[in-house]
């Protein structure tokens, strides 16, 4: 592994990870996220036992740098050591978002999909899931950017908001190139495609879910091309009428950022002095709707 795009969900990763696939001088990991390096697994899953580093390789095929977009990794206490002991070489791709609302879209996400349920949490109001860690530790910023930096320079991270990824896609690539040093390429930047809204999630039907069963039978050699081809066209199956159903959602409102405002607000003070990249627009908009 060369690059880690680190994190954070909800804030253009998936994107991000499939225009710089477009790259000749770039392997993305197959799959995008191979949640084998960092403790946290996804939103939920947590499992602390040594990374199968054989399994990490095969995630890789082909000549370049290899990017990991597991996204999750930038929340992990432990991965910045992992990290600094096999590939001390690393460079790091961190996008972040405004992060009320960025804990707003993936507790929408998150209801969509069932996965709080599966894991036997309570996520029915956003004041219930913001007390569950698994929803907070990804808003963190400042505490989880400390622990990165015991471990690596600042100079080896490139840190990009996901406004200025949509407001001007085309420059940040040009950082990103010159980041990595890598040639310019011409990219496909439709910002309409490879996103992942939260508003767009539809969860499962009972059909959905005996159709995605099946298809994961079918063995991995067979599956992978399959699965390729619909992930460069941006086609997600289960997003049709008789796979999904209409999903819930709830718009971002004055009453999610009095429930963790504050709280955030000394978060994005503490990235702000750790590696002087300016969020102070963020910290005054919260703190308007908190007051």
């Amino acid at each position: 592994m060369d690059v880690l795009l680190v994190g954070v969900p909800k804030a253009g990763t998936t994107w991000l990870s499939h225009v710089m696939d477009q790259h000749p001088g770039i392997v993305l990991s197959d799959p995008k996220e191979p949640n084998v390096v960092a403790t946290h697994k996804g939103t939920f899953v947590r499992d602390s036992s040594e990374p199968n580093w054989s399994e990490y390789d095969d995630c890789f095929s082909g000549s370049g740098l290899r990017l990991d977009a597991s996204i999750h990794t930038f929340a992990c206490p432990v991965a910045p050591e992992r990290i600094k002991n096999r590939f001390p070489d690393a460079r790091f791709i961190l996008c972040l978002r405004e992060p009320v609302s960025r804990a707003v879209s993936h507790w929408n996400m998150v209801r969509n999909t069932g996965e709080a349920e599966r894991n036997r949490r309570d996520w029915r109001t956003f004041e219930k899931a913001w007390s569950d860690e698994s929803l907070r530790v990804d808003s963190m910023y400042g505490t989880s950017m400390q622990n990165w930096l015991k471990q690596f320079d600042l100079d080896r991270f490139i840190i990009l908001s996901s406004s200025r990824m949509r407001s001007e896609p085309l420059q940040v690539m040009s950082e990103i190139e010159e980041f990595l040093g890598i040639d310019n390429w011409q990219y496909d930047l439709n910002m309409s495609r490879h996103s992942n809204p939260a508003v767009g999630r539809r969860p499962m039907s009972r059909f959905g879910s005996a159709v995605r069963v099946v298809f994961s039978l079918i063995p991995g050699f067979a599956k992978s091309p399959i699965v390729r081809f619909l992930q460069k066209r941006d086609l997600n199956i289960y997003r049709l009428p008789l796979l999904s159903r209409k999903g819930v959602f709830d718009p971002l409102d004055d009453g999610h950022y009095q429930v963790c405002g504050e709280e955030l607000c000394e978060e994005l003070a503490l990235f702000g002095s750790l590696t002087g990249f300016d969020l102070s627009e963020w910290e005054d908009g919260i703190r308007g709707r908190v007051q």
